[in-house]
């Protein structure tokens, strides 16, 4: 029970009961998944992603050389986004990512953050309206995971997405929206209410284990105790709520009855732990009338205000082969064209460096990069808005045109809206309720990025 009823605290879950009369003629056994990658702390990707060719390489140098942050122009891992015919490089500890790369399985989506509205940098330094609290960790992964740019919102855009999707599930046996990252936000809906699991080793079979209720004389006569009891005073709306989550309980724990075997070997690390569990339950998505599920998983340890060089290099070899692995059994499972991956972070981190030498890192930002993933992912190409520079991908020069500071702090040109709308239209999301998922939408240029195909 406490795994899926994590939204009592605003009286959300009252509002789950609705689901249970929602119209279901749009219901279909064409499965769809997002699986967002949140990499908590605020992840560097101006070493994720970095200009190989000449002249940009120069301005990228220039910045973090000297300190001691600049990857070696020949260790970076080759790429050619056709958008704009310039070599780039992938971070070389991404060597798994950057085979899919090769087969057109990822792109990157370019200078994404929270935004109100378009702003420029001389807009913003004129006062224009901009997120609550930027550069701060908790407002911004709060504003990353709600699609809303100002504090306190109680639902996140996953669990607003499953509010809106939840017909084209029909009769599914579990919450559309698993959390393998303990409860977060993002999950929240105001009809949707997230299950929440252990990740492995944790065997599935054992993550909602009902005690006490076996095939004992005294346990039936507790079960059948239990059956009555909840009964009792449905015409009281919160005892009715309290009985529908509970029956929600029982159902997981009787579906989820087995540990199934995967074809492809995991990493036994945090990320990979988490992604081994989200295939797992993948596995049950015929047997639990699945056609849409939504996962959230969590990388911690991106603030990376020393140490960097080494401590995100880890992090991102980390998240090249739990993501490797993560494919590869989804086209072991044959929906590798039906799941989409997709990262997310607090904010990009500061191109001037802050410290020297082994001890070299980076400030909190704003603009950044992130990844998508996928046989659906129109990959091998980087999508955006276009910078002050024309190009949708930043100038790297610190007071340069697209930095808001004089240290590398870029304007955003892709919001957090438009970036998540791309993934929710694919989804099954419909142009007339976007606005009810992503409030802000209406303030942007397009809701679609393209980067799906």
């Amino acid at each position: 029970m406490a795994a899926v009823a994590t939204q009592m605290s605003h009286f959300g879950l009252v509002s789950a009961l609705a689901q249970k009369n929602v119209k279901t003629e749009n219901a279909g056994d064409d499965y769809k998944a997002l699986v967002c990658v949140f990499l908590n702390g605020g992840n560097d990707s101006n070493n994720m992603v970095v200009p190989k060719h000449n002249a940009g390489y120069a301005e990228y140098s220039a910045a973090r050389l000297a300190q001691g942050l600049a990857i070696r122009q020949n260790d970076l891992l080759p790429i050619m986004p056709p958008s704009l015919g310039l070599e780039f490089g992938l971070h070389p500890n991404l060597s798994e990512l950057h085979q899919l790369w090769g087969q057109n399985k990822l792109a990157v989506a370019c200078n994404v953050g929270t935004l109100v509205q378009p702003i420029t940098k001389q807009q913003y330094l004129s006062g224009a309206p901009r997120p609550d609290q930027l550069f701060s960790h908790s407002d911004q992964v709060a504003q990353f995971r709600t699609a809303i740019p100002f504090n306190g919102s109680t639902t996140g855009w996953g669990g607003r997405l499953a509010d809106r999707t939840a017909p084209i599930n029909g009769g599914a046996a579990i919450p559309m929206i698993t959390s393998v990252a303990g409860v977060t936000v993002f999950s929240n809906g105001v009809t949707s209410s997230p299950l929440i699991v252990e990740p492995s080793p944790t065997p599935l079979n054992l993550v909602l284990t009902l005690n006490g209720f076996g095939t004992t004389s005294d346990e039936l006569a507790r079960k059948t105790a239990m059956q009555r009891i909840r009964a009792e005073d449905l015409d009281k709306t919160l005892v009715q709520a309290t009985s529908f989550l509970t029956q929600q309980a029982v159902n997981v724990s009787e579906q989820l009855s087995s540990d199934p075997p995967l074809t492809v070997t995991f990493p036994n690390t945090t990320l990979g732990n988490q992604l081994r569990q989200v295939a797992k339950i993948m596995k049950f998505r015929t047997a639990l009338n699945m056609s849409r599920q939504i996962f959230f998983v969590q990388l911690p340890g991106f603030d990376t205000h020393s140490l960097q060089i080494n401590n995100q290099g880890n992090l991102l070899r980390q998240l090249s082969l739990a993501l490797k692995a993560f494919y590869d059994e989804t086209a072991a499972q044959g929906i590798s064209g039906r799941v989409t991956t997709f990262t997310m972070s607090d904010f990009n981190r500061t191109l001037n460096p802050a410290g020297s030498g082994t001890n070299v890192g980076t400030d909190h930002a704003w603009a950044g990069h992130h990844l998508v993933m996928g046989d659906a992912v129109a990959g091998g190409n980087f999508y955006g808005r276009p910078t002050a520079g024309g190009s949708i991908f930043p100038t790297l020069v610190n007071s340069g045109p697209d930095d808001v500071s004089t240290r590398g702090r870029f304007v955003p040109t892709v919001s957090v809206e438009m970036y998540a709308a791309t993934l929710a239209r694919w989804f099954g999301l419909n142009d007339a309720e976007m606005p009810l998922v992503f409030p802000f939408i209406n303030n942007f240029p397009t809701s679609n990025l393209g980067f799906m195909s």
